[in-house]
């Protein structure tokens, strides 16, 4: 038997979101300093720059995380990665050169608390019943899932969406039933959520962080002629059509559609 203090709050330290297994733990200070850098930590803290970690309490389910994430295991847990052989490996091995994510994600299982490393970045929890169980997120932001979520690479339907986008030619798809665990660039607080019903958006940059896969994602002009996009300033925008939910991040760094894109995929 185990007794933790590890997800009861403290002066320093609270439990400020919990989805499924996944409880998330906010330090809403940093109390161990040096003094020549507590001036630093004291607004730092003050702007929401605060260290967060992820914890998934284990009752004979199991856990995907990314590589390297995992800081302790509390109790009978064990991991064992997601790789079938070697076809597998060198199946994910190209996804992962082309998504940005690891090839090998260890699954934990057993009973117990699993510890995640702390970082400064923003977590987000998602259930993919919010999404119709498929959902695309932008690279990078994968964290953690529930074990019966399936992760596969996605391709761009058209040319235009790969080439002038800014969002690369392939993403990370999250398929199945369950929650999972993303690294945001902003804090759920700044994110739009908007849900489409055969409806359209279009936005100027690569805002979008995470979108259903039923939606449509090309790159358009803003209005029907070059002319008119060229005296609107504007130009080319990411469009995504049908039905299903987009997160934006309209205060993160941006690109143009078109900006980089071939560079960065």
């Amino acid at each position: 038997m185990i007794r933790t203090n590890v997800l009861q709050p403290s002066s320093v330290r609270n439990v400020i979101a919990k989805e499924g297994c996944f409880s998330l733990v906010e330090y809403e200070k940093d109390i161990s300093v040096m003094p020549s850098d507590s001036m630093a930590a004291y607004f730092a803290s003050q702007m929401n720059v605060r260290k967060r970690q992820v914890f998934a309490e284990l009752n004979g389910n199991g856990v995907i995380i990314q590589a390297k994430a995992m800081q302790m295991m509390i109790g009978q847990m064990h991991a064992e990665t997601n790789l079938k052989g070697a076809g597998d490996l060198m199946k994910k091995f190209v996804g992962s050169k082309v998504t940005g994510e690891t090839a090998i994600k260890p699954r934990y299982t057993g009973n117990g608390i699993l510890v995640l490393e702390p970082t400064y970045k923003y977590i987000l929890f998602e259930d993919l019943k919010r999404w119709n169980g498929n959902m695309v997120i932008e690279d990078g932001m994968f964290l953690a899932c529930d074990d019966t979520v399936d992760m596969k690479v996605t391709a761009r339907s058209t040319v235009s969406s790969a080439l002038l986008g800014g969002e690369g030619f392939f993403n990370t798809s999250l398929v199945g039933e369950g929650v999972v665990v993303l690294e945001s660039p902003v804090p759920a607080e700044e994110l739009f959520v908007v849900d489409l019903e055969k409806d359209v958006i279009r936005i100027d940059g690569d805002m979008a962080i995470a979108w259903s896969k039923s939606l449509e994602f090309t790159v358009e002009r803003t209005t029907s002629t070059l002319i008119g996009s060229a005296a609107s300033g504007e130009g080319l925008v990411n469009v995504y059509r049908g039905t299903g939910r987009v997160l934006i991040a309209p205060v993160a760094e941006t690109k143009k559609p078109g900006q980089a894109a071939i560079k960065k995929a």
